[in-house]
């Protein structure tokens, strides 16, 4: 698509977000598919995730995937966004993890804390 003008660029940006806004009372699950991430492992995660959302009818979670979220130590990151709430970021992941974080966080409520960037950080000091 070649944007030509300011008007297309906004409508453009307008047509983005309603994509990718979260449904209401929902939540957005968004998996690093850099190069580094799909390198790291991202698309079982991907995968996975499509799964556990469709087989537990999941319909308020949308689910995504960026480029380079820019910490490729971490890889594969995953990332959880909920309206009202603190983004959680999940690092160095799996598929096994990721099917734990839709029961244990998306399903259940409870942050799954030992995959989360602030253990790592911790773990690494």
């Amino acid at each position: 698509m070649k944007i030509r003008n300011v008007a297309e660029l906004r409508a453009y940006g307008e047509n983005a977000k309603l994509k990718f806004a979260l449904k209401k009372d929902g939540m957005k699950i968004i998996v690093g598919m850099a190069t580094c991430g799909i390198a790291a492992g991202a698309k079982p995660i991907m995968e996975a995730l499509n799964e556990e959302v469709k087989k537990n009818k999941l319909e308020n979670v949308v689910l995504a995937q960026a480029g380079c979220i820019g910490l490729c130590q971490y890889e594969p990151i995953m990332e959880v966004f909920e309206e009202g709430k603190q983004k959680v970021t999940y690092v160095k992941m799996d598929a096994g993890k990721a099917r734990e974080i839709v029961e244990g966080h998306i399903i259940g409520g409870r942050i799954v804390n030992d995959y989360t960037i602030g253990a790592a950080t911790a773990h690494a000091n």
